[in-house]
């Protein structure tokens, strides 16, 4: 289970540069791990996470092993216009998980 919290303003001026927060909770693996039966537990780690505004790709950061357990990440867009922000993770295993906020252009 995955929990994104994802932090934007509801609104701000056509052409200003908006802060956009994320941070992330989920159960990360390293696959160096032994369980109580001595075998190696799965790796299951965040390793890309992309922002897009409308469908197009703004941001996007490749994760490795080194990463924190549960990441925060902060980076900006200079808001063109009203729209949609969508921030996905991706994982090991399939992982996929997608926030989207609405924000509004004034």
């Amino acid at each position: 289970m995955i929990r994104a919290l994802l932090h934007a303003p509801a609104s701000a001026r056509a052409g200003s540069v908006i802060e956009l927060r994320t941070s992330v909770a989920h159960p990360m693996e390293t696959g160096y791990r032994r369980g109580s039966d001595g075998q190696l537990l799965a790796r299951l780690l965040l390793r890309r996470v992309e922002a897009r505004f409308d469908d197009e790709l703004f941001f996007a950061a490749d994760l490795h092993a080194a990463i924190a357990a549960n990441p925060f990440l902060a980076f900006h867009l200079r808001l063109p216009r009203s729209g949609w922000l969508s921030v996905r993770y991706l994982g090991d295993a399939g992982l996929v998980h997608e926030e989207r906020r609405r924000v509004e252009a004034t």
